[in-house]
């Protein structure tokens, strides 16, 4: 029997009276699980506007206080997948993937990943979002490229992937809109750290780019949404299971993100950054986490027999320049600028770079991720609110890292900003960010678990 909102088989009353919103939002509401038919009716009836927001609201609520099972969640996964179109990669060839990082500061994996992987024959159409608040975002990294296109058709997309191996574009209108949604409505119910709603905005925008394949990274920490392992555990089981009983290979690894990933932050500093590790200079720690991420996918495509072999391919390629050269076709055929690949210089720069320098002498045992994001939105490189832009200029460079020696008057870090003002407050910020002392401390690995 096919269900619209609130309409069945007009002889089975008992049926029909099954789609009444506030009978699903009480029965959530005492804890029982959803009907598949109960959770189609409500969230098709809410994105064709025949369920008012208050409903909506009602619903959310009751699932943030009782939650769902991995089967309800897949369920909401799906009707929200379905409520737009879905994007069409038969044409490529190539076993297809992607990843997706729950949020961090200084996280630009996705800018190597994506060419990198490409490069060992895997297509890769990535659907990246924005930053909001202290995280920052792929497609504003993506922007400081002048000419670079995030607003590519569905048909320029997926030509892209089938040319080069991947693209890198913004969610459309018409791919999840169920989710656009909802997500503005929990935004302003406080129903946004709920893991059954936060799995179901992620993977149902992920499963409708048409991959066989996804990677998870799931962070934790002050820099990061989840602020616990055992959270983003349970964020990374259920993003898992939700996958698996949707028909996809999915594989979850947990990272820390209480100090920022590699040196930069900021949007162009972290394409420079990008630039660098593609090229085989980059940040130990930001190379641990995309190395990872990368031989996950190539073994769950059956690129790699076992992670070995995987990264040694991978390695390979950055070495033989080759990642570097699918990152420079990729951004040409978006009308990006590749000549600001080959000379960083040209990306956008910020007037005042000053340097943060060591108050004392010591080893730095603590670079706190969420204080560096934060003065990182104070200069302007994240939004407030939506409708802010961004500046691709500001940001903090040449991060001193966990474990690194200093003495009094060395550099910690560098502020890039418009005026002295931000610039003295930013300051301000990051110095307390950091902790130096005399006892010798290691920086601990950033892969923490990886949930199959």
């Amino acid at each position: 029997m096919r269900y619209e909102y609130g309409v069945a088989d007009k002889s089975d009353t008992r049926e029909t009276l099954a789609m009444i919103p506030q009978w699903i939002i009480e029965k959530k509401r005492d804890g029982k699980a959803l009907e598949k038919e109960e959770i189609r009716a409500f969230i098709n009836g809410y994105a064709a506007d025949e369920i008012p927001d208050y409903q909506m609201s009602a619903l959310a609520m009751a699932i943030y206080l009782q939650g769902m099972t991995y089967e309800e969640t897949a369920v909401l996964t799906n009707v929200m997948m379905n409520s737009g179109n879905l994007v069409d990669t038969s044409s490529v060839t190539r076993p297809k993937a992607d990843k997706h990082s729950t949020g961090g500061i200084g996280d630009k994996v996705s800018l190597i990943l994506a060419p990198l992987v490409a490069c060992c024959g895997i297509g890769v159409p990535m659907i990246s979002g924005r930053g909001l608040g202290i995280t920052g975002g792929t497609l504003d990294k993506m922007e400081s490229i002048a000419g670079y296109r995030t607003d590519l058709s569905e048909q320029e997309f997926v030509k892209v992937v089938r040319d080069c191996g991947c693209s890198i574009i913004g969610q459309t209108a018409e791919l999840a809109p169920a989710d656009k949604k909802l997500y503005a409505l929990r935004d302003v119910t406080a129903t946004v750290p709920s893991i059954p709603l936060i799995t179901a905005s992620i993977m149902c925008k992920k499963m409708a780019e048409g991959i066989d394949v996804l990677v998870l990274d799931v962070k934790y920490g002050s820099g990061a949404f989840m602020k616990t392992l055992d959270d983003a555990r349970k964020l990374a089981w259920s993003m898992v299971n939700t996958g698996s009983a949707m028909g996809k290979k999915v594989v979850a690894v947990l990272t820390g993100m209480d100090e920022p990933l590699g040196c930069e932050v900021g949007n162009a500093l972290e394409v420079k950054e990008s630039i660098e590790c593609l090229g085989g200079n980059g940040a130990e720690d930001l190379m641990e986490v995309t190395l990872a991420l990368s031989a996950q996918m190539l073994l769950l495509t059956n690129i790699a027999k076992d992670e070995e072999s995987a990264l040694s391919m991978l390695k390979e390629k950055i070495e033989s320049g080759a990642a570097l050269e699918k990152f420079k076709e990729m951004v040409g055929l978006h009308g990006g600028d590749i000549s600001m690949i080959d000379d960083p210089s040209k990306l956008p720069e910020a007037e005042i770079a000053n340097p943060l320098l060591s108050p004392a002498e010591g080893t730095v045992v603590a670079v706190d991720a969420g204080a560096v994001g934060r003065a990182a939105l104070l200069l302007g490189a994240g939004r407030v609110k939506t409708s802010d832009k961004v500046d691709h200029a500001v940001g903090i460079s040449s991060l001193a890292k966990i474990g690194m020696r200093v003495s009094k008057g060395d550099t910690l870090a560098i502020i890039h900003a418009r005026d002295t003002v931000k610039m003295e407050e930013a300051g301000k910020m990051i110095a307390k960010a950091f902790k130096i002392t005399h006892t010798a401390s290691a920086p601990s690995p950033r892969i923490k678990e990886i949930v199959r």
